[in-house]
């Protein structure tokens, strides 16, 4: 009874397939895969549910010849009055009771998603390294410059002249102050504790509306059953404040307008998959404004650093964000097209193993 109740807890389609491959059990969530109760799914030949029948036939029989132990296949079911269903198969072989297989049915483009996040977290994070290294070598010298700059005002006799080393102190801590940026991420302690992530947004909420006085609505659609999670407070606030401060320096048309629109949300997603662990429940923050859209050029691009679709812009925001997001196990991405961006924030709220709620 306690594996049965547990199939039924997961988000994951579930089916148990026996030696004679017929369907034994199917959770909730197969249910709605199949659109087939679990009353006609129990007892049903487990062939007859997928279009590639001759492959199920293939994985019984090498399961019962003990050739595998799992495999993983792009395949799609059959469902009544209704076109077929991609979905990504993991077979696991068993030999328990009169259970020979054990089908977990997952939508492919997740694995998909997870996967581009993946490879776009670890290239930003390379630049990242890079634009580190970077930042350090070019601090000493830039202060050197600086010190010069300072010393040669004083002996400079007129205003015109002293005007030229203004502008170089002025740019070096212009300068200074990107490399601060760009450094500051790897900067000091992390201070990790429990945290509420709507104090987060309405943090976030007062610092844009108060740089943004008119022409901009900062709407709220919070989730009140989202519990509290261990979490960099300071890093999460600077996080989501990047995102929506990039959000509103898109939005520069629309404040004329006066219809400029981002809405901060919050969701509980459930049965997510991190670089890092699997969680059974995680926080889904999503960020959406009613802009033109990222640039096609930079889409894939947009997290790295020095990269910004806006003229001025030092491209370091949604860069230090994703770092942010990172240290706090998370990830981000959004998508994006004219008249609608969103970004999508997920965070575990599960504690680490070894930690207590």
């Amino acid at each position: 009874m306690a594996a049965d109740s547990g199939l039924d807890l997961l988000a994951v389609a579930v089916v148990l397939v026996d030696r004679s491959g017929v369907v034994r059990r199917a959770n909730p969530a197969a249910e709605t895969t199949f659109d087939l109760s679990r009353r006609l799914l129990e007892g049903h030949a487990v062939r007859a549910l997928f279009v590639q029948s001759a492959r199920v036939d293939e994985l019984l029989t090498d399961a019962l010849a003990h050739n595998f132990a799992q495999r993983r296949l792009l395949m799609a079911v059959r469902r009544p009055l209704r076109e077929p269903l991609p979905v990504l198969v993991i077979a696991s072989a068993v030999h328990q009771d009169d259970i020979a297989l054990v089908l977990e049915l997952s939508d492919p483009r997740h694995q998909w998603r997870a996967g581009r996040e993946q490879r776009r977290a670890d290239v930003s994070e390379a630049n990242r390294r890079l634009l580190r290294n970077l930042a350090h070598e070019i601090k000493n010298p830039l202060g050197g410059i600086r010190g010069a700059a300072q010393l040669l005002e004083t002996e400079l006799r007129t205003a015109e002249q002293r005007e030229f080393t203004r502008v170089i102190i002025s740019e070096a801590d212009r300068l200074q102050s990107l490399l601060d940026r760009v450094l500051a991420p790897h900067r000091g302690p992390r201070v990790v504790d429990q945290m509420n992530i709507h104090e987060v947004c309405e943090r976030v909420r007062a610092v844009i509306l108060a740089e943004f006085p008119t022409g901009l609505r900062v709407v709220r659609d919070y989730d009140a059953s989202v519990p509290n999670f261990r979490g960099d407070r300071e890093q999460l606030i600077q996080a989501l404040l990047n995102v929506v401060r990039n959000s509103a320096q898109a939005l520069t048309e629309q404040i004329v307008q006066d219809d400029a629109r981002i809405e901060i949300r919050t969701r509980i997603a459930r049965q997510v998959t991190f670089a890092r662990r699997h969680c059974r429940l995680a926080l889904d923050l999503r960020v959406i404004d009613n802009g033109p859209g990222v640039p096609d050029e930079i889409r894939e691009r947009a997290f790295d650093p020095l990269v910004s679709g806006r003229e001025g812009g030092s491209g370091l925001g949604l860069a230090l964000a994703q770092s942010y997001i990172n240290e706090n196990d998370g990830m981000i991405d959004f998508e994006s097209e004219p008249g609608r961006t969103e970004f999508r924030i997920l965070l575990p709220l599960d504690p680490p193993d070894g930690v207590s709620k």
